[in-house]
């Protein structure tokens, strides 16, 4: 079956010339974007009662621009004066970059992995003494908290804001060729608000080994993966699998 509309379960990227900008032109496809998931912060109370205080720590682990966001939002909350001698521990260009919103970049302490966790390894080994916050999700990718004990350093997880599944209700009666998932968490928002889910025709495109499991889990029937060596982004999958379908 020829692919004509596709609902990406993401917010809509904001940059003008998106790769989907480029799918939706080459392909005349219609692609919606909706996010089945979303954060929602917790407040300074919650964090009280987590036995944080802000006063305790001299670096700041930083994995996302979430938690930049809710560690800025708590330290006001608080009315805690981040100090310039502050560490941020960035896990990319991206969250450093971000971390601008509040701080004088230039004027501060911050250090910058590449892109995965664990590029972050050789720098906070090299400021193996500072006292350590990483601001989360209640929602934490294992291999996190797992290197951060590797490390033998001084540092406690708060949880800054949660991971709340989106109300899709008004999606009930709405039906596209593909629904497009990059995490779990997507999968259990879908499986949540339409309990009684059939996928017939619908094709699944999924993201990531950990949405693989999820959606096999859930009894869905995947017909787009990505990354894979042909087709390293979800784009790239998106555009192979509707060039031979819509022959």
């Amino acid at each position: 079956m020829k692919v004509k509309t596709i609902l990406v379960s993401q917010p809509e990227p904001k940059m003008e010339n998106s790769p989907y900008s480029k799918l939706i032109d080459k392909e005349k496809v219609k692609v919606d974007f909706r996010p089945f998931i979303h954060v929602e912060g917790v407040d300074a109370k919650n964090v009280r009662q987590q036995k944080i205080d802000l006063n305790n720590f001299t670096a700041i682990i930083l994995t996302s621009r979430n938690a930049v966001d809710h560690f800025f939002r708590i330290a006001e909350e608080m009315r805690f004066k981040v100090p310039d001698s502050m560490k941020y521990f960035c896990q990319s260009e991206a969250v450093a970059y971000y971390l601008q919103k509040y701080v004088v970049y230039r004027k501060r302490k911050i250090y910058v992995g590449t892109r995965l966790f664990t590029d972050l390894v050789p720098l906070i080994k090299k400021y193996k003494d500072e006292k350590f916050l990483l601001p989360s999700s209640d929602v934490l990718k294992l291999d996190v908290p797992e290197t951060l004990e590797s490390l033998n350093i001084n540092w406690k997880r708060a949880i800054f804001y949660k991971t709340v599944i989106s109300d899709l209700s008004d999606l009930r009666n709405v039906y596209y060729d593909i629904l497009v998932f990059f995490s779990p968490s997507g999968i259990e928002s879908l499986l949540q608000n339409f309990p009684d889910f059939e996928q017939n025709e619908t094709r699944i495109a999924v993201f990531g080994n950990s949405t693989v499991d999820a959606a096999t889990g859930a009894g869905l029937r995947i017909d787009i993966k990505a990354p894979t060596p042909e087709t390293p982004s979800m784009t790239m999958a998106l555009q192979k699998y509707i060039t031979s379908v819509n022959k």
